[in-house]
């Protein structure tokens, strides 16, 4: 990169490419001198010109920015903001209750939202970018000072522009990348909840067909009903543990699933390549050992294809993002449509430009960025609580399997009695 100015001529180069000062090629008449950065070298020539004196002010400035190593700095910034974002995408989830509701739409909501503005994730997600728009628009109104009030050699032109019009005319369309790519990105988050909310659903199904159908019965075609039906509700309840893990990075699989599966079954589906395929497969052999009718064992097969079509769903939302040639779109226009901003406002905002292109970009930056978090869905919702909730469903349906078979029976026989009353009441009416 070549930096040049009336008295003094700068190039950048890549230290990895250079030995010592000998290496360089003096770039004008006059001394030169080599200054090694970290990973820059900068290398100055005087040139003369007709005064025979160099722009100091130029140099240094070129020195401090060597000195401050900008670009190590940006990447720490960008490391840092990294690190909360994903550090956000792992914590647990809740499931909203009565008083969360409460809290949620509370007219004090937006004082509570704007105190924690600086601990929200998002927020703290957009400092690189918005730093960049900054550092842009400062350098900006700084270079436009200096022309004005010709700090700067009268030569260099004033960035500014005579009109607005043509910049505003792409205003709608940044909004309408803005708006498509969170539509894109929301239809992607209510399908996975939606898948989600189906693969629950169908458990809950499975597993009460399975212990309504499978009573323990004393004759000989049932007598391995108790064990195999605790087997297999075992392998409904670890299906969607399963899927969980399988979607979302980082889960302890086997952590999870410990409480629900023998030593031998989890040590199959651990060293299995695709862990709920594996369970359904379980499932599926399982099923076919049971003695039931056949059009009670379609039932169950039915619902076992819904656990299939459930992992086909949330695969697809995992491994086929929006098209990536749009994402970077709008990155691009949103990005390179502020670091112009500073330019379109310089005439009729002069230094509150600064202030301005903070605000713009923090504004819509902060719209992609939600973009971008929601397109991956299942970070986002609390599968662990779902999970969590739906086993404790099924245990208690097990549990008072029996309490409602005897409180069901005590009412037959009463139904049955008086049933019978009347019987013979009327038949004394007749006689």
């Amino acid at each position: 990169m070549m930096l040049l100015n009336s008295g003094w001529k700068y190039q950048l180069i890549p230290s990895s490419s250079c030995v010592g000062e000998r290496e360089y090629r003096k770039l004008g008449k006059g001394n030169s001198r080599w200054s090694p950065a970290s990973n820059f070298v900068i290398i100055s020539c005087e040139i003369r010109s007709e005064s025979g004196a160099g722009n100091w002010k130029f140099r240094k400035a070129l020195d401090l920015f060597r000195n401050l190593n900008v670009l190590r700095w940006a990447d720490a910034i960008a490391e840092w903001a990294d690190e909360i974002k994903e550090r956000g995408m792992v914590q647990r989830r809740q499931l909203y209750s009565h008083d969360d509701w409460l809290k949620h739409r509370s007219s004090k909501r937006h004082i509570r939202h704007l105190l924690s503005t600086f601990s929200s994730r998002v927020i703290l997600s957009l400092v690189p970018p918005v730093c960049i728009v900054g550092v842009i628009s400062v350098a900006i109104a700084t270079y436009d000072t200096g022309v004005s009030t010709a700090w700067l050699p009268s030569f260099m032109p004033l960035l500014h522009a005579s009109s607005t019009l043509p910049y505003e005319l792409t205003a709608p369309a940044l909004a309408l990348l803005l708006v498509f790519r969170t539509e894109a990105s929301y239809a992607r988050y209510d399908e996975g909840r939606k898948t989600w909310t189906q693969v629950i659903s169908s458990t809950k199904d499975f597993a009460r067909h399975a212990n309504s159908w499978m009573r323990h019965s004393n004759s000989n075609s049932n007598s391995d009903a108790p064990g195999v039906k605790s087997l297999l509700l075992n392998y409904i309840m670890a299906f969607p543990v399963a899927l969980k893990c399988h979607i979302i990075h980082g889960s302890d699989l086997e952590h999870d699933l410990r409480s629900l599966l023998s030593e031998e079954d989890l040590e199959l589906v651990l060293h299995s390549d695709h862990k709920p395929n594996c369970i359904i497969h379980l499932l599926s052999e399982t099923l076919i050992h049971l003695h039931l009718d056949d059009s009670k064992k379609r039932i169950l097969d039915s619902h076992i294809s819904q656990f299939n079509e459930g992992v086909s769903v949330c695969e697809r939302l995992i491994r086929s993002p929006i098209p990536l040639s749009y994402t970077r779109l709008t990155a691009r226009f949103l990005l390179f449509w502020h670091l112009i901003l500073p330019i379109i406002l310089w005439d009729e905002c002069h230094w509150s430009v600064i202030p301005a292109t903070l605000f713009s970009a923090s504004s819509l930056f902060c719209i992609e960025e939600v973009a971008v978090l929601i397109e991956e869905p299942f970070p986002i919702l609390a599968l662990d609580k779902m999970c969590a909730l739906l086993h404790e469903n099924i245990q208690e349906m097990i549990k008072y399997q029996g309490v409602v078979e005897g409180h069901l029976q005590k009412k037959r026989e009463i139904l049955c009695g008086d049933h019978v009353s009347d019987l013979n009441g009327s038949a004394r009416i007749t006689l």
